[in-house]
């Protein structure tokens, strides 16, 4: 059931329920380059469960990165790596001359989110991080999408440019809005992403915008029994404020998202903390809103310092803008995703899809949706989480896709998800989308007219036309290389 924050909607229908491609619905070029795909797979899900097993969090991915790099450059791209100021972050580029197609791929681990490949929870003592939101997966089949492009492009002397971006620190770093921000997809005509679920689906649909800060406290330290009146509480400032938001919350948009963690709230109860530190996310469908908001939260910071005689100052960790869905091109992805069909289960797989379902605490899911396509539908409005995907939205026509590479009803961020996405069932979700990602960018190649209507549709939707200005919601920081340490 859709939330009421969906502004319209529009269904299509289901896709075939397949876990093959369907070989009658694909021209010859079209059955090459995903026969292509398949004969070279297994190299790029080896590599996608190596980063599975580093677990690298954002901004330190440094032997993740190397891997999809070496890669590409052994696959004949030309890669150009440490760009927008970030170590990890990547452009591997094959051809020249327009079009200019990008891939996106990342490949950051979670904090705290430790799992086995196992159907039952059970963390892996090694690391203290795992892939919950599936980037091992993302990257390396958005790797072997490229890859195979790249092979059909060589073979048929297709003109244009194809590039890869390795972006890092998705999770919470907003590495892409770094590199949108250093000007690193201005001549790009078309970007293509998709992301793991557990379900397949291609609709042309939004997410939220969000801007996230540190909020540090400084207080006096103290006895808390002797002499508490020589103390100013760091960690009081962190509650007062809390509560303030709190409050704040009946008065702000019902669509709106604004949660936070106190990172640090002192050492010992006999001594009256002298800092303290908690994080916040602000989230809405719409980024003048997120910033409006933000505002607000900085407020009340700024009372709680003042009320328990604390000093305050904030750090601005991300701030990204709402997905800006491109239905042009969202129709052609979906139709290739189809095309491909979704996620057929083995028996072994199957019976461990079910413990995977049983181990749920409030969802009910059906094991055989993994197979099947969501319809497509238009979503203006976002909800759910964010992405720094969305920087880049507004910036260059993009389009993205869901596949199957969980369980059904899988939560993002679960052990179940670290858990599927380290077997053979996260392996076929990322052929699902490595496949329906390859076969968009030979459409782009072949019909460029597609993307000048997606072009007019960009300019349309946005506002300004050609005269839009970009401004990143996180200013003019540097990108927080030690925001995961």
């Amino acid at each position: 059931m859709k939330r009421r924050l969906l502004l319209f909607v529009t269904v299509l229908g289901f896709g075939m329920p397949s876990g093959v491609y369907a070989q009658s619905a694909m021209a010859g070029e079209e059955k090459w380059l995903v026969e292509t795909l398949e004969k070279n797979m297994d190299p790029f899900a080896d590599i996608a469960m190596e980063i599975w097993k580093y677990a690298e969090v954002g901004y330190q991915e440094y032997k993740s990165s190397k891997l999809l790099q070496d890669k590409l450059k052994a696959d004949g791209f030309n890669v150009e790596t440490g760009v927008a100021g970030i170590p990890t972050a990547f452009v591997a580029s094959y051809g020249s001359g327009s079009p200019v197609i990008a891939i996106l791929g990342e490949f950051d681990a979670l904090p705290g989110v430790s799992q086995a490949a196992v159907p039952y929870r059970e963390e892996r003592p090694e690391v203290n991080a795992g892939h919950a939101c599936g980037h091992h997966l993302f990257g390396s089949g958005s790797a072997a999408a490229a890859s195979a492009v790249k092979q059909w492009m060589a073979k048929n002397n297709i003109r244009g440019t194809l590039r890869f971006y390795g972006t890092p620190a998705e999770e919470g770093g907003a590495g892409k809005v770094y590199m949108v921000r250093e000007g690193l997809f201005a001549d790009v005509d078309a970007v293509l992403h998709w992301h793991p679920g557990s379900s397949n689906s291609a609709s042309a649909s939004s997410s939220l915008a969000n801007k996230s800060a540190k909020f540090r406290f400084y207080g006096i330290a103290s006895h808390a029994a002797a002499s508490p009146w020589n103390g100013r509480s760091a960690l009081d400032g962190v509650e007062a404020m809390n509560y303030m938001i709190n409050m704040m919350r009946e008065h702000v948009p019902s669509e709106a998202r604004i949660h936070y963690v106190i990172t640090k709230g002192g050492e010992a109860p006999n001594v009256v903390p002298a800092y303290a530190e908690v994080f916040y996310y602000v989230r809405h469908p719409d980024a003048p809103t997120v910033k409006n908001l933000f505002e607000r939260v900085v407020k009340a910071a700024e009372g709680a310092a003042m009320g328990t005689g604390t000093k305050m100052e904030y750090e601005v960790i991300h701030g990204l803008y709402n997905l800006l869905p491109n239905e042009t091109l969202a129709e052609m992805m979906y139709t290739n995703l189809n095309k491909v069909g979704g996620v057929a289960y083995t028996a072994e797989e199957k019976a461990f899809g079910e413990k995977i379902i049983a181990s749920y605490e409030f969802t009910k899911a059906d094991i055989n949706t993994a197979s099947q396509i969501e319809p497509y539908e238009v979503i203006m409005t976002g909800q759910g989480g964010s992405t720094d995907v969305g920087d880049v939205s507004w910036v260059v026509p993009t389009a993205g896709m869901r596949a199957a590479t969980w369980v059904p009803g899988t939560s993002a961020h679960s052990w179940q998800a670290v858990a599927a996405g380290g077997t053979g069932i996260g392996k076929k979700g990322m052929a699902v989308a490595a496949k329906t990602l390859a076969l968009t960018a030979q459409d782009l190649f072949q019909n460029p007219a597609v993307m000048e209507k997606a072009k007019a549709e960009l300019f349309e939707k946005r506002g300004a036309g050609a005269d839009f200005m970009y401004e990143a919601l996180l200013g003019d920081r540097k990108p927080p290389l030690d925001y995961r340490k």
